[in-house]
């Protein structure tokens, strides 16, 4: 299967992306992880991203695809992958989908793990109290939370109009969470 997952901030989505990924077999590709792999390695590409990264600045889309690009060319991705951080923007989905129809395939899901605002903004400000972040205070986490409904509407829209998007509430405990997202993809954990 090739996968991509979405969901905001608080939402659960790198621990999802992990079970899925185990569960149908397929490598969970972070785009931070990429990024963190080609710093710590010093390729063309990390050092691109490092001086945006370090300038505090996103890393632009032609750089990010790249290496999106070079991680699907490895061989582990051939019998599918779970994208988790990307796409971001309606020109990486014209990207991922021409990296894509160069193998003769394409994405067949995108999970969109829905969520309860105010639950979320109670997570991440406790997890954010934890970690002893005092920056990050309830008004910030909603403008945070604002900024990626915004930028990912038009993203669900497009897969909604193609049939691929798949919501899926991501309240709850992790267990519930993971058997909803395995049911809707047709797949017995």
């Amino acid at each position: 299967m090739r996968l991509v997952i979405m969901g905001p901030p608080g939402a659960g989505k790198g621990t999802q992306a992990v079970v899925i990924a185990e569960a149908i077999g397929v490598p969970h590709i972070s785009t931070g992880d990429i990024f963190r792999a080609n710093v710590s390695a010093g390729t063309p590409l990390g050092v691109q991203a490092k001086a945006f990264m370090d300038a505090g600045e996103y890393v632009p889309d032609d750089v990010t695809n790249a290496m999106v690009r070079d991680r699907l060319a490895e061989a582990d991705c051939g019998g599918g992958f779970l994208l988790d951080g990307y796409p971001r923007t309606l020109e990486q989905v014209g990207e991922l989908d021409s990296m894509l129809s160069s193998a003769e395939v394409g994405v067949e899901k995108v999970i969109e793990l829905t969520v309860d605002v105010d639950e979320v903004v109670n997570r991440l400000m406790g997890r954010s109290a934890e970690q002893g972040r005092s920056d990050d205070g309830e008004d910030v986490i909603r403008r945070r939370l604002e900024v990626y409904f915004e930028s990912t509407a038009p993203l669900t829209a497009l897969y909604a109009k193609r049939g691929l998007l798949v919501q899926v509430s991501g309240m709850g405990v992790v267990e519930d969470v993971s058997g909803r997202v395995l049911a809707a993809l047709g797949v017995t954990p």
